[in-house]
């Protein structure tokens, strides 16, 4: 889907002191930029920041990094996350333009991710070719590997049926568990459920929500990269 040009979000981004553009020298030191120490998630595709901006004001205790590629787009997550926030400057979310695509120059293993949370990708059902493309597909997963912590979490989301059943074998041969696993998660009680703007569309459509939390495991197999499409010299943190 093509984002609408925001000429006012670049310049409300870059006068926000919780926005960074591209901040690949904090590899390996965002634990220390937070003024207070908590867990510290990241949101990859954090979209308009609707669930992000209610998940943030909830737990002043948690640090959250919230992360998508456009400021179009990060314009109105900014302007969500400040309207829950009043007059007062949130200290536990930084909002990040980034290409998720190259995590792995943004975060290191010294960063130790507590968790990871993947709402409502873009499911890249057009032709085949395109499922390495996905958040959740192994050439993402062995990336979040390198800087989520031992026993870390990835909490993923979504509509689709194909991307769903697909990523049920990606966390797998990618060295996570499942902890919780529905695919209806509105009628299962999870809770606290924040609802973002694609997950009330689809609800409202309805269409059942998938839900799965996986946890990071000592990977002992890497995928096989001819199988999976992986990238010549892909090597897996077998911790």
């Amino acid at each position: 889907m093509h984002m609408r040009h925001k000429k006012w979000a670049r310049p409300e981004l870059s006068a926000c002191p919780y926005f960074r553009d591209s901040p690949t020298d904090l590899r390996g030191k965002w634990r220390g930029i937070f003024p207070h120490f908590g867990e510290l998630h990241v949101e990859l595709g954090c979209g308009k920041g609707v669930s992000t901006a209610r998940m943030v004001y909830d737990n002043p205790g948690t640090n959250f990094v919230a992360i998508d590629i456009t400021c179009d787009i990060l314009g109105d997550a900014r302007r969500n996350i400040q309207s829950s926030f009043g007059e007062c400057i949130p200290e536990n979310v930084l909002i990040v333009r980034y290409d998720i695509e190259y995590i792995r120059n943004l975060f290191s293993e010294a960063d130790a991710v507590d968790r990871i949370l993947i709402n409502f990708c873009n499911p890249w059902t057009e032709r085949p070719k395109y499922a390495k493309r996905r958040l959740t597909h192994p050439r993402q997963l062995l990336q979040y590997r390198d800087f989520l912590r031992e026993d870390g979490e990835i909490w993923f989301k979504t509509d689709s049926d194909p991307l769903w059943q697909d990523s049920l074998r990606y966390f797998s041969v990618s060295g996570f568990e499942s902890r919780f696993i529905t695919e209806d998660l509105h009628a299962s009680g999870f809770t606290p459920n924040y609802i973002s703007e694609h997950e009330k569309k689809f609800s409202e459509m309805g269409i059942p929500i998938k839900m799965g939390i996986f946890v990071r495991r000592p990977l002992t197999v890497p995928p096989d990269p001819l199988r999976w499409g992986l990238p010549k010299g892909t090597s897996a943190n077998p911790g």
